[in-house]
């Protein structure tokens, strides 16, 4: 009973689960059914408005290709509006231009007809003025051609008495305003110039304390004298002055180094040939700094720039060289400055002017050392250190032993003689000059064959006129060469002097 109890009660159990399994998937499938469903009727839902949202863009996408076919076509039919007003201003132009071609046609016409009647006219013009002609011929018994040379002829007499008069007329009143400016402007060009006169010349005479000091300077055997003379390249002479000794060299700047060096050595008492050395050396290089020193500002005084080193070496030591007392720096500054002024007058370079006055003597500097003129010298010196060429004719004219080429050589050549005659610049009197010049004369006139000699530049050259029979050229050459020798050998003067002989041959006949 109890078995069956519970048995039975499992059995309900069971089929209670069973009932339960059954009823679970009941509601699971209408669970599903129903989610399915959903899921149709989205799909449904979801095509509908895709269909409805693709006529919709179907629809935009009309309006707008409608929008732009209408926008084109507006744009076509005002191109093509556009093209026919220019279609028509073109026939317009081209009807302008046919109707202007006929009228410039018909004028063209119209200027051939009356071309050809000037034409015409102007050979009838011609046969009357021929006919004229040839009747004035008939009258006047002469051809044309005679006619006009004749009175061509009398126009040339009477215009070449009126030109002649005239160019005299202004020839002469050139002349005088030419005179007067050039008076003016050298006037200008003294009275502005500054320079001071430098009339001391190189001294060469060393006074001495007392005459004992000639036996200290000669030294034991005569080795300081000996060494004084090697170092310094002057020769010191001793004889019976009191009180003096005498250096003699060409050279200026060795003679003012042996003049500074004895001077100290007589100060200082100790002379021997090493401490000479020691003095000698050391004087060398202070008149060397000074000579660069005293260049320079000649170089700044007158406002030159650029000038190459060695003639900035070379001018420095035209402060140690004189002649007729003069100094040649001081010259040279006075020469640029006259140039420099003359040049501003004339509205000329200034600068250039005073570069060509102070480089002038530049071979007075190394005269003693070279042959030839200074002019020449100190022209190759120029040329060779980048002077312009203006620069280098002017150094080389300034005593006519080249050409002047330039104004420039002119104003220098000017200021150099402006500069040596002015009252006081040189030690020379007018006595003393002229017995050199007759001497001069008297020395050349002395050979056979001369008839005449003249002294010329100052003295600089001189002219000899020889007779036609002197011989021939080898004898003129020959003449020249002696007369030369002789000055070289019984003539003191500054610089060279130039010898020209001239033979003239002059043929005479008598027509009878």
């Amino acid at each position: 009973m109890g078995f069956v109890v519970i048995a039975s009660i499992v059995l309900v159990g069971a089929a209670g689960v069973a009932v339960g399994y059954y009823v679970r998937k009941f509601h699971d499938e209408k669970k599903v059914l129903s989610t399915k469903k959903i899921v149709d009727q989205i799909l449904d839902e979801a095509k509908r408005e895709a269909e409805t949202k693709k006529r919709e863009i179907l629809a935009e996408a009309r309006e707008e290709a409608l929008k732009i076919r209408h926008e084109v076509e507006r744009e076509i039919r005002e191109r093509r509006s556009e093209l026919q007003r220019a279609e028509r201003r073109i026939e317009q132009r081209e009807e302008t231009l046919d109707r202007k071609l006929e009228g410039l046609t018909r004028k063209e016409e119209e200027l051939k007809a009356k071309l050809a009647e000037a034409e015409r006219a102007k050979a009838e013009a011609e046969m009357l003025l021929n006919e004229q002609v040839h009747k004035l011929e008939e009258i006047a018994g002469l051809s044309r051609e005679e006619a006009k040379e004749l009175l061509l002829k009398e126009v040339e007499e009477e215009a070449s008495c009126s030109i002649g008069l005239r160019l005299k007329e202004l020839e002469e009143a050139f002349k005088r305003e030419a005179d007067r400016k050039a008076r003016e402007i050298i006037t200008t060009a003294i009275q502005r110039c500054s320079v001071d006169h430098t009339s001391e010349v190189t001294v060469s005479v060393v006074n001495l304390p007392s005459d004992d000091m000639k036996g200290r300077i000669i030294g034991r055997e005569g080795r300081n004298i000996r060494a004084f003379e090697s170092l310094t390249g002057v020769d010191l002479i001793v004889d019976d002055t009191p009180e003096a000794v005498t250096l003699s060299c060409f050279d200026p700047v060795r003679r003012e180094i042996a003049r500074i060096s004895l001077e100290r050595l007589i100060l200082d008492g100790r002379i021997h040939p090493a401490r000479i050395e020691e003095i000698v050396e050391k004087v060398g290089k202070e008149v060397e700094e000074h000579m660069l020193e005293v260049a320079e500002n000649a170089l700044l005084e007158v406002n030159v720039e650029g000038v190459h080193p060695e003639i900035v070496k070379t001018l420095g030591r035209l402060a140690y060289r004189s002649s007729y007392g003069q100094n040649a720096l001081a010259h040279s500054l006075e020469v640029a400055h006259l140039a420099g002024v003359m040049a501003s007058e004339l509205g000329l370079d200034e600068r250039l002017a005073k570069r060509a006055g102070l480089l002038h003597d530049l071979g007075k500097a190394i005269d003693c050392q070279v042959e030839g003129s200074h002019a020449l010298i100190g022209a190759d010196l120029a040329k060779r250190y980048g002077e312009s060429h203006v620069v280098v004719n002017a150094i080389a004219a300034h005593h006519e032993d080249e050409e002047p080429k330039s104004v420039y050589a002119v104003l220098v050549l000017a200021a150099d003689a402006i500069s040596a005659s002015r009252p006081g610049a040189r030690r020379e009197s007018i006595e003393a000059y002229i017995r050199r010049l007759e001497k001069l004369e008297e020395l050349a006139s002395s050979f056979d064959g001369v008839e005449k000699a003249y002294a010329i530049q100052a003295g600089r050259e001189v002219r000899v006129m020889v007779s036609p029979e002197a011989g021939d050229n080898g004898a003129i050459y020959k003449i020249a060469y002696d007369i030369a020798r002789r000055i070289e050998e019984e003539l003191k003067y500054p610089g060279q002097i130039k010898v020209t002989v001239i033979k003239e041959l002059r043929a005479i006949e008598l027509a009878k």
